[in-house]
């Protein structure tokens, strides 16, 4: 769009450049038809968000990204006065959808509530408990928007959920590694607050959207589980691997799971803290979970797993607070609720558009059948005319939240998380069976080699989250195993599956 937009605005210059007229041309603010300097904002706002979306800027200073894209707002104004209503009822739909979302995320958001407790981990990350609505369920890798007011009221940030609703029907987890400047203020938050009197200990309110995720348990359907992650991408299999193991025996689930998980350093291995109980189980839940731990940056000899687990799986946990907020995360509306929310704004703002159409005249000399100029009353009706069906679809949103929020929630009961201490013979042939790598990164050939000899079914799916390389090389040997089943070879052959996870934009 910004590519035609600016071949548009270009080839309109070099005419008036040409016809020595841009200088009275590109000031021009006419009260009909297209206006000029309209045109120009619009082109200017969009450039603006296009060079700031690139990823070496967008990955390197987010705030600049996030803040310069609320230029949207102007963009679609000016467009609006620039191309007239006849062409901006070609993006009105789109416009009225992102609006009605964005104000209905908005009051889905409201009231905060406040965290739990917080576990600060050695690899300098922090694993915040969130209190929810026992009614509120979601399968697993979902995700959730969060705003600290205490760090930004206006950075919303997206993380996996690392807890299973199965599992755990009042509380919600998610793992928050530093790597930036907002993930950096509240590790420092929640690490300033340790080791203060629980008298002094001040309350953290947060604004929760979501959760959002899919709608279905697609990973339960496979025999085998093959789980690739990369760093913070283990994040998403945490809650896969903790709704495996709350599952009952009436459900289906792998029989097999092989977590490769590549990290840079030793101390990353905390991040596993949450499914410790399912490294030093034998069985858990029928499912058998193996680890394939890659460490590349470190060289390091005889190190094993039980090391590993007694030198950084003793993590800081921090009970804050909660006076702060009663309410607890109760997710979204039901998608019929918001279908019926976007009908009733869809027809308060047809009503409005004809009684404004009844209400203004024509202007005067104008052929209604052939006018194809646009006033800029028209154009400031149309907007008002939207924001009135945004209005009172608000109210109502605002409405049906409040009803849902008068059913009250128990309150949450903070317990306290015991440390792990291994002794030299407990579970010593599961921990054994784990394999850690120092300075080696992943075969993948050999990988899926050895896991294919040892899976329970033929059935396998491969799930890869992290960096974008490690996706594709993954994906690849999926293709390759499987070209052989399409072209009917024998049935107890495996058939790889992949499944690409992404968790950051």
């Amino acid at each position: 769009m910004i590519f035609f937009a600016a071949i548009h605005g270009g080839s309109t210059l070099l005419i008036w450049g040409v016809s020595n007229n841009i200088q009275n041309e590109i000031w021009k603010w006419q009260k009909t038809g297209r206006i000029y300097l309209a045109g120009e904002i619009t082109l200017v706002a969009g450039m603006v968000i296009w060079f700031t979306s690139l990823p070496q800027i967008r990955r390197r200073n987010f705030e600049i990204f996030y803040y310069t894209h609320h230029l949207y707002s102007v963009f679609l104004v000016f467009f609006l006065f620039h191309a007239g209503d006849r062409h901006f009822y070609m993006v009105f739909p789109g416009v009225l959808l992102f609006g009605l979302d964005k104000l209905l995320r908005i009051i889905q958001s409201r009231p905060r509530t406040c965290i739990i407790s917080a576990s600060v981990f050695p690899c300098q990350a922090v694993e915040l408990i969130l209190p929810k609505d026992p009614r509120l369920n979601y399968a697993p890798t979902s995700v959730i928007f969060m705003k600290i007011p205490a760090i930004s009221n206006l950075q919303w940030h997206s993380f996996s959920i690392t807890s299973s609703s199965t599992a755990d029907e009042r509380k919600m987890s998610v793992v928050i590694k530093c790597e930036g400047w907002w993930t950096s203020s509240l590790y420092n938050m929640i690490h300033d607050e340790l080791g203060k009197d629980s008298a002094k200990m001040k309350g953290i309110p947060v604004a929760i959207e979501g959760p959002y995720g899919p709608a279905s348990l697609d990973f339960l359907k496979y025999d085998s589980l093959l789980l690739v992650a990369g760093g913070s991408g283990i994040t998403p299999f945490l809650s896969i691997l903790a709704e495996v193991s709350s599952a009952t025996s009436k459900n289906r689930f792998p029989s097999r799971i092989q977590l490769v998980y590549v990290i840079k350093k030793a101390q990353d291995f905390s991040l596993l803290h949450s499914i410790s109980h399912l490294l030093l189980e034998e069985s858990p839940g029928k499912c058998h979970l193996k680890l394939k731990l890659f460490i590349t940056r470190e060289k390091q000899q005889g190190v094993r797993i039980r090391d590993l687990l007694n030198e950084f799986f003793e993590v800081k946990t921090l009970h804050l607070n909660t006076e702060c907020s009663d309410y607890a995360v109760h997710g979204p509306e039901s998608p019929t609720w918001m279908a019926a929310i976007l009908g009733f704004c869809s027809m308060i703002f047809l009503i409005v558009v004809v009684c404004f159409n009844h209400i203004v005249p024509p202007e005067k000399g104008s052929k209604k059948s052939k006018d194809k100029t646009a006033s800029s009353v028209v154009d400031m009706l149309l907007m008002a005319s939207l924001f009135i069906a945004l209005a009172c679809s608000t109210f109502v949103g605002i409405f049906l939240r409040w009803r849902r929020l008068q059913k009250g929630i128990p309150p949450i009961s903070q317990k306290e998380s015991k440390p792990l201490h291994l002794s030299s013979t407990e579970t010593s042939s599961t921990l054994e069976e784990h394999e850690v790598h120092f300075g080696e990164r992943p075969n993948f050939q050999d990988i899926f080699g050895e896991f294919e000899d040892e899976r329970g079914g033929t059935n396998i799916g491969v799930l890869a989250c992290g960096p974008q390389s490690m996706k594709e090389s993954v994906a690849m040997i999926c293709q390759q195993k499987s070209k052989g089943f399409n072209l009917g070879a024998n049935k107890s052959q495996a058939f790889f599956t992949f499944h690409s996870l992404n968790f950051t934009l």
